[in-house]
């Protein structure tokens, strides 16, 4: 995954700034995709700014958001009803003349594309999940079906976070749409500069991610009970928040689990959970990407993952990285915790690997692979 652009080259293809307009969903959080999204846009702001003038479309209140001016035009338009977004969308957008608009996952660009009838705008799909396992309530599949059957032909460019995602969209709305795969920024921590120092006394687990069916967390408490039973030092934390941190907790004292298991919360920084911990765990039922195990591999971390959609089998390319293991194999998830616990020392001698593998998706760099998407979509 190799940049072919740089600020340069970009900027000399046009004389005057390209106006793009990204929409952030609107959402309570300020996590994945919000972050991501404020991510790019401010490298964008800063590597680019002879080029693309950036803006970008709050619709909500989102916790954590950072507070200092971002480098990029933040538009705050605060929705009370879904009448008032549609307003808002419009009216944002009409207000200037944007070569690009960029929505996040589907049912917001439908959303976004019925709002601007009648005004002529470019829309790009950015997509961060599975469009396949979606559709889970009736407003979604009706979104879904208007994008099928009306919007998809008339959408710019699709841009996607995994390549395997590109083409279970292509497939699945018969796209003919050009797309663009582009990584997720992986932050940079202040790692410590041994990785391997510490006297292996406990081996320590860790989960990073919403509480949530799709994150499957109960998934994972369910293997780590099995291997507690034959391994006595073991701990794990599971780091996040979410509507399901209720039934976490339940699940975990029904399991007896409560003095190896905990559960924390670090809404902006998971450095101090990671930089504790020995092998990183997924257990999603299905992923877009995976900022999560990306930044386990930052701070050279063994990853175990099961091989869902889609993501962790576009990261965990070489076996030093970490172990993929069935989603519905309970026993080969246990087995491989434990191989992980046997091997644990030997494993870790791989650490600066997986982390100057990560770097390739730095932001530094991948920074230029989103400025041609937009270049290539804008101008067409």
């Amino acid at each position: 995954m190799n940049a072919k652009i740089t600020s340069e080259n970009v900027s000399s293809a046009s004389s005057r700034p390209l106006k793009i307009l990204y929409i952030q969903p609107g959402t309570s959080t300020f996590a994945g995709i919000e972050r991501v999204v404020d991510t790019i846009c401010t490298c964008l702001a800063d590597k680019y700014s002879d080029t693309f003038d950036i803006d970008v479309l709050y619709t909500s209140v989102h916790q954590n958001r950072p507070k200092e001016v971002p480098r990029y035009t933040a538009i705050d338009r605060l929705a009370s009803s879904r009448l008032g977004l549609i307003w808002i969308l419009r009216d944002v957008i009409a207000s200037k003349d944007y070569s690009l608009v960029v929505v996040p996952q589907i049912e917001p660009t439908v959303v976004c594309m019925v709002a601007c009838i009648g005004i002529r705008r470019k829309f790009a799909v950015y997509l961060h999940g599975n469009p396949r396992l979606e559709r889970s309530h009736i407003k979604a599949k009706l979104l879904f079906f208007l994008m099928r059957a009306f919007f998809v032909s008339r959408v710019a460019s699709v841009f996607g976070t995994s390549p395997r995602q590109l083409a279970a969209f292509k497939t699945m709305f018969k796209s003919n749409q050009p797309d663009f795969w582009v990584p997720n920024p992986v932050r940079k921590f202040d790692v410590p500069d041994e990785i391997a120092a510490r006297q292996i006394e406990e081996i320590r687990f860790i989960n990073v991610g919403r509480f949530s069916f799709q994150k499957g967390q109960d998934i994972l408490l369910a293997a780590f009970s099995e291997l507690r039973k034959v391994r006595s030092n073991i701990k794990l934390k599971i780091v996040g928040y979410g509507q399901d941190e209720t039934a976490l907790r339940e699940k975990i004292e029904r399991l007896g689990l409560e003095d190896a298991v905990s559960i924390e919360y670090h809404p902006d920084n998971p450095q101090p959970a990671l930089a504790e911990s020995d092998v990183y765990v997924s257990t999603s039922r299905w992923e877009g990407w995976s900022l999560a195990i990306c930044e386990a591999l930052r701070f050279g971390l063994p990853v175990i993952a099961t091989d869902c959609e889609f993501g962790p089998s576009d990261i965990l390319i070489d076996p030093r990285l970490g172990r993929l293991v069935p989603i519905d194999d309970l026993d080969e998830l246990v087995e491989t915790m434990d191989y992980y616990c046997r091997n644990l020392n030997q494993e870790k001698a791989h650490g600066r690997f997986r982390q100057s593998f990560i770097d390739r998706f730095s932001t530094e760099n991948v920074v230029d692979i989103h400025a041609d998407a937009l270049m290539s979509t804008a101008t067409s």
